[in-house]
């Protein structure tokens, strides 16, 4: 896609700080610097999210994911990692090109990424009804 961000990434017209890079997969940090090491992982091929990648990609994005997560635990010192998506606009979607977020965190860092919300008072059943596969 010509005005991809991450495409321009990849194809090295934008720089970026490599973290991580096979034949299916790129890896670098997040600009944003609100985290130490906040990462993205991203497919070569370009999709917009989860919804339309095609499994291959899908399976190598993830599996990227899980080695570098690995890496900074085992590896880096940190005690643990994050791993978030957002696919589509409604779910805060900013770059239409599939990428999921690695921030590596460490004990008392202070970082609230699950924020306490109001429990909703829902029908449990009917929810599991509608959503089943």
């Amino acid at each position: 896609m010509n005005d991809c961000i991450f495409c321009k990434i990849i194809k090295g017209e934008i720089p970026s700080y490599k973290i991580y890079e096979d034949d299916k997969t790129y890896a670098f940090l997040d600009i944003a610097c609100d985290c130490e090491g906040h990462t993205l992982v991203i497919p070569k091929k370009h999709c917009t999210n989860v919804l339309d990648c095609d499994k291959d990609y899908l399976a190598a994005t993830m599996e990227s994911v899980q080695k570098i997560a690995k890496h900074y635990v085992e590896d880096c010192g940190y005690d643990g990692v994050n791993i978030i998506n957002a696919s589509g606009e409604a779910a805060q979607q900013s770059v239409f090109h599939l990428h999921f977020h690695i921030y590596p965190r460490k004990k008392a860092d202070g970082k609230d990424l699950f924020p306490l919300k109001e429990k909703l008072d829902m029908d449990m059943s009917a929810v599991a009804k509608k959503l089943a596969l």
